[in-house]
């Protein structure tokens, strides 16, 4: 498959001001030469009349854009041709494209997938592209840009680098005890390493998730019927998303909705006013309430001061300030979502909340993968010990064999269809 050049439009939706179909591998330079005429200096756009081989029409007259490999995004041949963005255009150079010898249209995520195979980024780095490209707030795109530039997979790297150092360390150690300039120090400091790299990764595997991150803080809306939970809902996500009424009960089932707080992703949860059911319907949408407020990551509660549940993270609100006037308990605050009091004051808490929920400046949010290979290795340099120093160099080389799993450079061979699965066709 890698013999092939593959093509694909890499921009979205037609028709639009411009269109850029990319092209990778070992045919590249040959194909746009047939189209073009001839190839454009490298890394130079080029204005250019691309013309059908077989019949001589003219497709369009299109920028040209030529990079000669290995330096490029997918460490082959690379030329892009920045078209009109007509879907006629589009179809046609590509039905062009698609008869010519030794061209075929692209898979989901295949030019990553050649960037990764071809060692141009790391699998760290292709799963941080992968979460860039859906990322949909502020938080999301800045940890996912910094995880796809490298930066989680510099780290790992490091681990790995310190773990080998100090098993040239033990080896020099083992196989040259005789010279006079081996340190028998050597195994304490193999030994003080192992827990310094483990102290690291525990303060990894301690930091908030990406799951948390990616499918965005939990903000569970509580208390008993007609305290003014869906009111407030639909204000926080500006629109009519829960039905309101007088009538206690109308809320029976959890319902979510998604919102970009200040650049930080939330779901929000409207649920069940909690009392003693008075249907069987009733009773199960309570049931789904006390379930989501197990799980919740902020609860909002919207009921008798002091009767919150227990929760490390729960706002006290009084949701009706604008027909109740009465003087609230310290630390409850009081709110409408009908004239707007107290609604900026309650969104600078959930921010301030949330945000010591995600991952700071700097810090990485290990997904399930991460967390898995980095709590294995940590597991495996908890086991170093003195005495022995043949275990304790066989022990710091698994832990380091661990982590190649987590760059990609061994053992992931059954996760790279899901992977790229989830990218584009041009990307």
């Amino acid at each position: 498959m890698s013999d092939d050049t593959i093509f694909a439009l890499s921009t979205g939706g037609l028709p639009s001001a411009i269109a850029v179909l990319r092209m990778s591998g070992p045919q590249a330079g040959e194909t746009v030469s047939t189209l073009a005429g001839a190839l454009p200096a490298p890394r130079t756009a080029s204005l250019r009349l691309l013309r059908d081989p077989g019949t001589g029409d003219p497709i369009d007259r299109a920028l040209v854009l030529w990079f000669p490999g290995p330096e490029t995004a997918t460490g082959e041949d690379v030329a892009e041709f920045h078209i009109h963005g007509s879907r006629a255009v589009a179809a046609r150079l590509r039905e062009t494209l698609g008869a010519m010898a030794g061209l075929r249209a692209a898979e989901a995520g295949e030019f990553t997938r050649r960037a990764f195979l071809n060692g141009r980024m790391d699998l760290a780095a292709a799963e941080g592209l992968g979460d860039l490209l859906e990322a949909e707030t502020e938080a999301q795109r800045r940890h996912a840009l910094r995880v796809a530039e490298g930066g989680l997979g510099a780290k790992i790297g490091e681990w790995r680098d310190r773990l080998l150092g100090a098993e040239a360390r033990l080896e020099a150690v083992l196989n040259f005890s005789d010279e006079g300039d081996v340190d028998e120090g050597d195994e304490r400091f193999a030994l003080e390493l192992a827990e310094s790299v483990q102290c690291e990764m525990q303060d990894m595997l301690d930091a908030p998730p990406a799951e948390r991150l990616r499918d965005g803080v939990r903000v569970v809306l509580a208390g008993p019927p007609n305290v003014g939970k869906s009111t407030l809902f639909n204000a926080l996500v500006a629109r009519e998303a829960a039905i309101v009424s007088p009538t206690a009960g109308t809320t029976r089932d959890v319902i979510e909705a998604p919102v970009d707080m200040a650049g930080i992703p939330m779901v929000l949860c409207d649920t069940a006013g909690l009392r003693l059911a008075g249907d069987d319907i009733e009773e199960e949408g309570v049931r789904r309430a006390r379930d989501l407020l197990n799980r919740a990551d902020i609860v909002l509660w919207l009921g008798a001061a002091g009767e919150a549940p227990q929760h490390d993270r729960v706002i006290e609100l009084a949701a009706k300030a604008d027909i109740d006037s009465a003087e609230r308990d310290e630390g409850v605050l009081a709110l409408s979502a009908v004239s707007g009091v107290g609604m900026a004051a309650l969104r600078d808490e959930l921010v301030l909340m949330a945000r010591n929920l995600l991952p700071g400046d700097g810090e990485y949010a290990l997904n399930a993968r991460h967390r898995d290979i980095v709590r294995e290795a940590a597991v495996i340099l908890t086991q170093a010990e003195s005495g022995d120093w043949i275990l304790l160099s066989e022990t710091l080389r698994q832990a380091r064999r661990v982590l190649d799993r987590l760059t990609g450079e061994s053992g992931v061979e059954d996760m790279l269809d899901a992977l790229f699965g989830r990218f584009c066709i041009g990307k």
